[in-house]
């Protein structure tokens, strides 16, 4: 596939991503009378969720730069803006810290991996939530809950529901199915120093579960491949599981 097509493609979809994300927050925040519609928030919540790891995605194949392989300025951009609208994350640090757990996978170098605790979800999660959760998104998302409880007025409850529950929830999403399963200590070895593992999950759920990144190994082995064309690439990776 050209690189054009690839960059028109990859920002297509990020644009779906974006536009659906901000429209389905508008619209659960702004307009819906919950009080009648209220069977429906569960969903809400759960695509609401999906669509914030949409974002994280999009934004780290914008670390990769796989999202426009020939325009690095534009790649940086679309970054910088998904990572701040996610958790006001700076993408120049994500960046680096990215590229050094693909370096160090699952070693102590690697700053995504707990080696103290390789096949304990908890523990782990709560070091990798440390390492890039700090001051600068508390204050981001400090000054962007004032501001949104401002705007929304007597509806401001909704935010817990509709805008920090499923951003909380989709971080556990990401690193369950993006962390945890492919990085973590089995009895099985890993197949190769790339200490990572795929899901072999087929097409459907592997979008709903991670956008695809449970096809693991693949994205190791080839970092240059934009998160919906992994299914393709995996077919060729001999250390992924049928799906």
């Amino acid at each position: 596939m050209n690189v054009r097509r690839t960059t028109t493609i990859g920002l297509v979809l990020a644009g779906l991503v974006l536009v659906a994300w901000a429209g389905l927050g508008f619209v659960a925040l702004f307009l819906v009378p919950w009080k009648l519609w209220w069977p429906a928030a569960p969903a809400v919540i759960a695509v609401q969720c999906w669509l914030y790891v949409g974002l994280f995605i999009v934004a780290h194949d914008a670390i990769h730069g796989t999202l426009a392989p020939k325009w690095p300025a534009l790649n940086r951009t679309v970054g910088r803006l998904f990572v701040l609208l996610y958790a006001g994350f700076d993408f120049d640090r994500l960046a680096r810290s990215h590229h050094a757990h693909h370096r160090h996978s699952g070693t102590e170098q690697d700053p995504d991996f707990d080696a103290a605790h390789p096949s304990a979800f908890l523990p782990w999660f709560v070091t990798f939530f440390r390492q890039y959760f700090g001051l600068r998104q508390w204050a981001v998302l400090a000054a962007a809950s004032l501001a949104l409880a401002v705007a929304l007025g007597d509806r401001a409850p909704l935010m817990l529901l509709f805008w920090a529950l499923p951003a909380i929830l989709s971080a556990v999403q990401l690193f369950y199915f993006g962390t945890y399963l492919p990085h973590r200590h089995e009895e099985a070895p890993f197949v190769d120093g790339h200490r990572a593992r795929s899901s072999g999950l087929s097409w459907l759920p592997s979008l709903l579960t991670c956008f695809h990144f449970g096809h693991h190994h693949t994205h190791h082995a080839k970092p240059w491949v934009p998160w919906w064309r992994l299914p393709d690439a995996a077919r060729g990776d001999t250390a992924c599981p049928p799906s």
